[in-house]
C-alpha cells in the first residue's frame, strides 16, 4: 500500500523526478557540453567546487555535524584547486563559456545529492539509481535525440563501441551507484568531498593518452588535495569516558 505499480511511494515521484533531472539530465548535459569547450584537467577542477556546496548543504539543511577537521581538510582541498586552476593551460585549450559550463554542471550534481540523501533511507542504492536513470532519460531525451539520430552508427568501429560502453557502464553507471552508496554508508559531506582525488587521476590520465604536460604546481596541488580528503574523511577518535 502506498506505492505506485513501478515500486517508488507516491510521495517520493516528485524526488526521484528531481533527482533524475539534476542528476542525470542537466548534469550530464552540461559536463559533455562543457568537455568539449575546455581541457581535461581544467574541467575535473572547477568539479572541485561541489564537495564545498556540498559540505555547506549538508550542514545546512541535512544538520551533519561539521568539524574543525572538515574545515581544514576542505580549505587544504580547495587551495590545491585553486593552484591549479591558476595554472593556466600552455595549449590555452579552457574556455570561459566552458568552464560556466562545467560549474553549472557542479552546482546540478549539488543538488542531486541533497535530494537523493533522504531516498537512501526508504530504498536501496540500486532501486535508487535505476528510477534516477529512468526519470533522467526520459528528461534528456528530447535534447539527445537529435545529437543520437546525427551519429553514423554503422561506421562504428569495434574500439569506439568499446569506449561508449565503458562509459556508460564504469563512468556513469557505476559512478551514481558507488556515490549513492557511499551517501548511504558515509555522508553527503564525506562522500561529496572524495571528488578532490579527481584531478588527479584526470591529470594522470591527461599525461598518459593526451600528451599534457605535468608541472611542479601540478604535483603541490595534488598533495594538497589527498591531503585535504584524508582530513575530512578522517573521524574524529571516540572521547574516553574516565
Amino acid at each position: 500500500m502506498g506505492k505506485t505499480k513501478a515500486g517508488i511511494k507516491k510521495e517520493h515521484l516528485v524526488r526521484f523526478l528531481l533527482c533524475g533531472l539534476t542528476g542525470v539530465a542537466i548534469n550530464q548535459t552540461l559536463f559533455i557540453k562543457g568537455l568539449t569547450m575546455t581541457s581535461t584537467i581544467h574541467a575535473s577542477l572547477l568539479m572541485l567546487c561541489t564537495p564545498l556546496l556540498i559540505t555547506l548543504f549538508a550542514f545546512w539543511i541535512l544538520k551533519e555535524k561539521i568539524t574543525v577537521g572538515k574545515i581544514i581538510g576542505l580549505t587544504l582541498g580547495i587551495s590545491g584547486a585553486l593552484l591549479l586552476i591558476m595554472s593556466k593551460e600552455i595549449n590555452g585549450t579552457a574556455s570561459l563559456n566552458g568552464d560556466l559550463f562545467i560549474v553549472l554542471n557542479a552546482i546540478a550534481y549539488t543538488f542531486y545529492f541533497m535530494l537523493v540523501k533522504p531516498l537512501m533511507n526508504e530504498y536501496a542504492p540500486l532501486h535508487v539509481i535505476r528510477w534516477v536513470f529512468t526519470f533522467g532519460f526520459i528528461l534528456i531525451l528530447p535534447f539527445g535525440w537529435t545529437q543520437f539520430s546525427a551519429a553514423e552508427w554503422p561506421q562504428f568501429e569495434w574500439s569506439h563501441w568499446v569506449s561508449l560502453a565503458s562509459i556508460v557502464i564504469c563512468g556513469t553507471f557505476l559512478a551514481y551507484l558507488f556515490n549513492v552508496y557511499g551517501l548511504k554508508q558515509l555522508g553527503a559531506a564525506v562522500t561529496g568531498s572524495y571528488i578532490y582525488t579527481q584531478p588527479v587521476f584526470a591529470a594522470v590520465i591527461a599525461i598518459l593518452f593526451l600528451d599534457e604536460k605535468f608541472t611542479v604546481e601540478k604535483l603541490i596541488a595534488g598533495i594538497m588535495i589527498f591531503g585535504g580528503v584524508f582530513l575530512v574523511s578522517r573521524k574524529a577518535p571516540p572521547i574516553e569516558q574516565e
